[in-house]
C-alpha cells in the first residue's frame, strides 16, 4: 500500500501550524505557521495553506488546545469550532480526525527519538505496554494518559488543567486567595501556564509590596535568567514546586510506568530550573509513598513539532484499522 499523503494541523491560542506528511513522516520543508487572528477559522487557514501546494491529501488529523467530542471540538482560548465535515471539505481528504493537542503528544510520545527527550528525574521506563502520561504546560494546561494496546494507541481525552489547585501551606493557602480575586476558585492552570507564570510574578510582586510591572511570560523568564529580580526567582520555585506536586498528584492516580513527559512551550522554557528549584523533591513529597514516586521517570519532550508527528501516526492508525 502506497503512504498516504495527510495534512496535519496544530492549533494553539495564537497560531496554527500546517504540514504535509509521506506516511507517518512529517515532511519539515512543509511546515508553515499562520497567525490565527489573520484567519476567520480553520477552514481559511487549511484552504490557504493548500492552495499554494499541488498534492491532493488521502487524509486529514487537526490537534487543538481544547475539548473535543464526536469530532467536534471549540478552543478554549480561541473563538473557533473544530468540525470532521468542515476539515473535509477544506482539503478534500477521506479519512479526517480532530483531537485535543495533548492526544495528538500522547500519539507521538512512543515515536520519539531520544535526542527529543530531555531526562528530568528517574532511571528506565517499563515495556511498550506501560501506561504513559503527557502533560502539557503551554498557554493553558492538560494531562493525558496514553495506552498502547494490540488495537491501537488509546489516548482518552482529559480537560485535567481545571482541577482546583490544592493548598499545603500558608504561603499557598495566600496565593490561592489572591489568584481567586480574580478567578474564583483557581485551578492549577492559573498557576501552571502561560498566564500562571505571569499570575505567579504578579503574586510576588504582591507578597514583596511592589506594584507588578506588567510582565508577559516571556519577560519573567528572562528575568528568572538574570537573576537579580527577587519576585522572578520566587515565582519560578513556586511554578516548579507546584509542577513537581501534579506530576506526583497524577503519578499516584495513573500509575504510568511508562514515564510522564512535559510538554509544550513554558515546559521547555523551565528546563534549566527543574532540578535546581526542586522539581524531583515536590514530585517525591508523598509522605510514606515517597520510595514508591521514585519508580516513574520524567521527560521534557523539547519537540516543537511533536503534535503534528502525533497526528500523522494516528491517521496511519485509523487507516490501518478500517
Amino acid at each position: 500500500m502506497a503512504a498516504m499523503t495527510a495534512v496535519v494541523a496544530d492549533i494553539g491560542g495564537t497560531n496554527t501550524r500546517v504540514a504535509l506528511t509521506h506516511g507517518t513522516t512529517v515532511r519539515t520543508d512543509t511546515i508553515a505557521r499562520f497567525r490565527n487572528a489573520d484567519h476567520a477559522d480553520l477552514s481559511s487557514v487549511l484552504k490557504t495553506y493548500l492552495s499554494d501546494r499541488s498534492e491532493t491529501v488521502d487524509a486529514a488529523c487537526v490537534a487543538m488546545a481544547g475539548p473535543v467530542h464526536d469530532g467536534v471540538g471549540t478552543l478554549t482560548n480561541l473563538d473557533w469550532t473544530i468540525d470532521r465535515s468542515v476539515i473535509a471539505a477544506a482539503t478534500g481528504a477521506g479519512t479526517v480526525a480532530v483531537l485535543n493537542d495533548l492526544q495528538a503528544q500522547g500519539h507521538a510520545i512512543a515515536h520519539l527519538p531520544d535526542d527529543k527527550l530531555d531526562v528530568v528525574f528517574g532511571g528506565p521506563t517499563s515495556g511498550d505496554h506501560a501506561a504513559r502520561l503527557v502533560l502539557g504546560v503551554g498557554t493553558g494546561l492538560n494531562a493525558a494518559l496514553v495506552y498502547r494496546t494490540e488495537r491501537g494507541t488509546l489516548v482518552p481525552p482529559s480537560e485535567s488543567g481545571h482541577i482546583s489547585l490544592p493548598v499545603q501551606n500558608e504561603e499557598e493557602l495566600r496565593l490561592m486567595t489572591f489568584l481567586g480575586r480574580k478567578h474564583g476558585t483557581p485551578g492549577f492552570e492559573e498557576a501552571l501556564s502561560g498566564r500562571g507564570v505571569e499570575n505567579l510574578y504578579a503574586w510576588a510582586c504582591h507578597e514583596a509590596g511592589t506594584l507588578p510591572p506588567g510582565f508577559s511570560a516571556h519577560q519573567v523568564m528572562l528575568a528568572v535568567a538574570e537573576g537579580s529580580d527577587e519576585a522572578a526567582q520566587r515565582a519560578a520555585h513556586v511554578f516548579v514546586r507546584l509542577l513537581g506536586r501534579l506530576a506526583g498528584n497524577l503519578a499516584l492516580i495513573q500509575l504510568p510506568y511508562g514515564g510522564i513527559y512535559l510538554c509544550g512551550g513554558v515546559a521547555r522554557a523551565f528546563g534549566p530550573y527543574y532540578e535546581a528549584m526542586g522539581f524531583a523533591q515536590s514530585f517525591l513529597d508523598k509522605g510514606r509513598f515517597a520510595d514508591f514516586m521514585r519508580q516513574f521517570a520524567v521527560y521534557v519532550v523539547n519537540d516543537d513539532y511533536a503534535a503534528l508527528t502525533g497526528s500523522a501516526w494516528h491517521l496511519q492508525e485509523l487507516i490501518e484499522t478500517a
